[in-house]
């Protein structure tokens, strides 16, 4: 059992827990030891394995939950969760993920409808309107549960990017003791950076491909094989069952596989209506002239592309969305890459919800290349992660002034927050202590059921703040979990272009917001973008490729990205109210 999966049963067992009203400090203890074995670099169950390691070593995990942490590892559950689900039928779990809801409305609803057990279940009170009969419910809210129903339907069958690639990088990693093996690349929506992913598409060449097909099968999570022949194995792997497509390839086929296992299927429908109109024909096998099935290209992408007079196409543009026009006149943008960033912009320390010190971020950061960061811990409106006040913000900006006198740290640490926008678009930290920081990101963590124009009028409000650097996750999404927060976005990017504010592509495979859609609708009104990964512990910092992938899709250069800046060039920019 990998340690996302430990963190995922205690959050479900937090969120039973909450529905059936428990003490809140417990509820909080049980989502604290999630985030920390998620972000542990160790695996839980070798330490659980380990006579002589104990659980407790990992930093806020104590007794209670280290036995926790022991019957999760045994059997999969621990006796908390067995005793909520004893209270409500497993389904609550799917509610919680119904906006508009919440653990109150959903304990409201099992006490109302005890045999209450399905999502048509729910469906069916809602278009049967009993659902606003309930305390504290109405028919609007009933119509946001029947939205949200249908939206979780659409989510169902679907994984975080970064799950696809963990389990790419381990099916790699067991694969790597095979002989004849030439590449194991994985391609698909991961290859495209999708921030959501169906399955997962690896393909195999080499002169004992074969052999991957007969291991892959063999892998110790998979628990069900679907498809097992000559040229793919099929495998659903682990609790949620992330299906698996491996294919065996001959050398001089793979471009051609490459190019079409990538898709998407609306580029690939485009291309090959353009090989039709050339005289061609397009398939996985290859390039073929129609006239005679001579194949004339299928060993490279490249070659596949060039054959139709095409430039190369990076696979995180294949959309259809005037791609093929650009590479066909060879005005491709030369997209920005994970070596190009120079620093990470938002990140959390021990000092509020974060699981390390700003000394282990720094030396962390500094040991993935960079050659600056920010420290942007949570201002005071979030109490539960003991935010900053005015005075403790003044503090820490002179803390970070004395730790750059004297370089120790080896990296340029910035004075930073990630600064509330309140309710009415008010920062949550007084202006004049907002002004001893180097950057400001704003971002809304609260109240986010707004209608639509008060929600543009509290952030086109927040604007207005001569400190603010950048608009932090500037949507609100959680992918899977929760959908952005309605708002006029062209009216708010024009405004923050205007006031020279940044707009964040927020690294968290949770996040990976803003989505590549707005990034371009951003990028074609002028804004200037940072990307970073929002860490709360140093494993985190790793997640930038996702942000850089995001960006990517979003057709961004490292012009578009002020964090590709040397370090003194993105200070003076910073000083310069991030107007260049």
């Amino acid at each position: 059992m990998e340690n996302i999966e430990f963190a995922r049963i205690l959050n479900e067992t937090a969120d039973l827990m909450e529905i059936a009203g428990e003490d809140g400090f417990r509820i909080r203890s049980y989502r604290n030891g999630a985030v920390a074995i998620e972000g542990h670099p160790e695996r839980l169950e070798d330490i659980l394995s380990n006579p002589d390691r104990k659980v407790t070593e990992i930093p806020g995990i104590g007794k209670g939950l280290a036995f926790v942490l022991g019957e999760i590892g045994s059997r999969g559950s621990c006796e908390m969760r067995d005793a909520m689900l004893k209270r409500f039928p497993p389904v609550a779990l799917q509610f919680l993920h119904i906006q508009g809801l919440g653990p109150k409305g959903i304990a409201l609803l099992f006490e109302r409808f005890p045999t209450l057990d399905s999502m048509d279940g729910l469906e069916k009170l809602c278009r049967e309107e009993q659902l606003r009969t309930l305390p504290r419910m109405g028919a609007k809210l009933e119509e946001k549960v029947l939205r949200g129903i249908e939206q979780y339907k659409q989510r169902t069958g679907r994984f975080l990017l970064s799950v696809a690639a963990d389990t790419a990088r381990e099916i790699e990693e067991y694969l790597s003791d095979l002989d004849g093996i030439d590449a194991i690349t994985p391609a698909g929506s991961l290859r495209r950076g999708k921030e959501t992913i169906g399955d997962l598409d690896m393909l195999v060449t080499g002169p004992n491909a074969a052999a991957v097909l007969d291991k892959v099968s063999t892998h110790p999570r998979v628990r069900e094989i679907l498809v097992k022949g000559a040229n793919k194995t099929s495998v659903k792997m682990g609790r949620e069952g992330l299906q698996v497509d491996v294919r065996a390839l001959d050398s001089d086929t793979f471009g051609a596989a490459m190019q079409y296992f990538t898709g998407s299927k609306e580029h690939n429908v485009a291309l090959r209506q353009r090989a039709v109109r050339m005289g061609f024909k397009l398939s996985e096998y290859g390039l073929f002239r129609a006239s005679d099935d001579v194949r004339v290209a299928g060993a490279t992408e490249e070659g596949i592309y060039e054959a139709l007079g095409l430039a190369w196409i990076p696979p995180e543009l294949r959309e259809n969305l005037g791609e093929i026009e650009m590479a066909e006149s060879r005005t491709l943008p030369v997209l920005v890459e994970r070596g190009q960033i120079r620093g990470d912009l938002h990140m959390h320390t021990t000092a509020t919800d974060g699981r390390a010190t700003l000394e282990e971020m720094a030396i962390a950061a500094r040991e993935q290349g960079y050659e600056y960061i920010a420290i942007t811990d949570h201002s005071k409106a979030l109490a539960m992660a003991m935010g900053l006040d005015e005075r403790r913000v003044v503090d820490f900006a002179g803390t970070v002034r004395r730790i750059n006198e004297t370089g120790d740290l080896g990296i340029r640490v910035l004075a930073g927050l990630e600064c509330d926008i309140l309710r009415d678009g008010e920062m949550d930290i007084a202006w004049d202590a907002l002004a001893e920081l180097d950057i400001v990101i704003g971002s809304v963590h609260n109240n986010m059921n707004m209608e639509p124009a008060a929600m543009t009028d509290r952030l086109l409000k927040a604007l207005e703040c001569p400190w603010l650097t950048a608009l932090g996750h500037p949507t609100g999404r959680l992918l899977l979990h929760r959908d952005p927060y309605p708002f006029d976005f062209d009216r708010v990017v024009a405004e923050a272009v205007k006031r020279g504010v940044w707009m964040e592509i927020n690294a968290s495979p949770e996040r990976l917001d803003l989505g590549a859609n707005l990034v371009r609708t951003a990028k074609a009104k002028g804004a200037k973008f940072l990307i970073s990964t929002d860490s709360h512990h140093p494993k985190s910092l790793l997640n930038m490729p996702y942000g850089v992938a995001t960006a990517r899709r979003g057709g961004l250069t490292a012009a578009d990205v002020m964090n590709t800046l040397p370090v003194d060039q993105f200070v003076a920019a910073l000083r310069h109210g991030g107007v260049q």
